[in-house]
């Protein structure tokens, strides 16, 4: 069954053909990065218009790259909820007057669930077992779901593709989103998390030495929490440098420092250390956050088998703390399906529609999912 998948729920206008749920035949991803990248940051407006201009374009593209037409697609799916309302509405506006011209089942999914579907899906060349399992389609529920991106963060168990109970979320910033405003408060560029993953790589992850959250109160072992970090970086950074790491002397971004160099080759030298150093330890710290929460879930459940989606769940240096965990099976989605993608929303929407679900063409989309964010305590 050949599923049409169509993702807009923020500035990534995506779609895909997907076969029987796993098998991916094509994915195309339309990004609007550029447009977005002078505000450092997503400007809804902007992503609902591009959205607009670039949908039928995509979707005729995922059709050509499938090797398919319009008469051999079985059934659409598209994200109807969480995200932006105005960009929500362009593809499942689509996605609906596609299934009514040509009679088809139609689904609308939540793309958070999506997201940990994402690592079922498999391609014409799948990865190296070495750097993804390559039975990763085959994980048995249930298991531990890790959610994390610019607008969630969530430790869930996971029963079934559509059963997930949340464990813990984030009571205020989620960590893509202390990613972003991070990178944003310090010129490092946008989209936060790819750019800090980078320049964290030459960078000393114990040159600051960043305070964890104390989440106690409330009795909830795996709650997040990110507003605290992102102060500490932004706006209390010198009380955090560890005293092993010489000062830095020259005003980096909006961060001020101590000692002049003797030449701009100096200059620009030491301020790009101090960036890298800066962007290594936060991550550490962001990544630990998470980690902290997410070991306590595994212990208190017992499951061991952890299942990461969104786009954060791309970052390298979670990726590496979560593969030197031995007694832990520990399984991300290729780096291109990290991010949204059409190809996650077919695979799912496969699955539903399979099992004999439809969602009626008067459907809407929402910008929030209940459930998905909490209060603290």
């Amino acid at each position: 069954m050949k599923i049409l998948g169509i993702e807009s729920s923020c500035d990534e206008c995506a779609a895909a053909v997907v076969e029987d749920g796993r098998r991916i035949l094509s994915s195309v991803v339309a990004t609007q990065i550029p447009f977005h990248a002078v505000y450092n940051g997503v400007v809804p407006e902007i992503a609902s218009r591009k959205h607009t201009e670039w949908i039928y374009g995509v979707v005729k593209e995922a059709l050509d790259k499938a090797g398919i037409g319009p008469d051999e697609v079985e059934g659409l799916a598209a994200t109807a909820h969480p995200g932006l309302l105005g960009s929500l509405l362009v593809g499942l506006s689509f996605a609906k007057a596609f299934a009514w011209a040509r009679s088809l089942p139609f689904i609308a999914v939540n793309h958070m669930l999506a997201h940990l579907y994402a690592s079922r899906l498999l391609g014409d060349n799948p990865e190296p077992a070495s750097s993804v399992p390559a039975n990763r389609a085959e994980v048995p529920y249930p298991f531990l779901g890790l959610l994390v991106s610019g607008g969630h963060s969530i430790i869930c168990r996971v029963d079934d593709f559509d059963d997930i109970t949340v464990l813990g979320t984030t009571i205020d910033d989620a960590v893509g989103e202390a990613f972003d405003k991070v990178s944003k408060y310090y010129g490092f560029g946008y989209p936060g998390g790819a750019v800090i993953d980078k320049l964290a790589q030459s960078g000393n992850p114990d040159a600051f030495r960043f305070p964890l959250p104390k989440l106690d109160k409330g009795g909830n072992r795996y709650a997040l929490s990110y507003s605290g970090l992102k102060t500490a970086v932004i706006n209390q950074l010198e009380q955090f440098r560890c005293k092993l790491a010489a000062p830095a002397c020259l005003e980096f971004g909006n961060s001020a420092v101590t000692e002049l160099p003797n030449s701009t080759a100096g200059a620009i030298e030491i301020a790009r250390r101090e960036g890298a150093d800066i962007a290594a330890s936060f991550q550490k710290t962001a990544v630990e956050i998470l980690l902290r929460s997410l070991f306590r879930a595994a212990e208190d459940t017992g499951l061991k088998t952890i299942v990461a989606g969104g786009g954060v769940a791309a970052n390298s240096y979670l990726r590496a703390r979560l593969a030197e965990q031995r007694e832990l099976r520990c399984i991300f989605p290729p780096p291109d399906l990290c991010g949204d993608n059409g190809a996650m929303i077919a695979g799912i929407g496969y699955r539903y529609l399979s099992r004999g679900d439809r969602s009626p063409l008067s459907v809407t989309a929402s910008a929030r999912v209940g459930g998905f964010r909490r209060r603290y305590p």
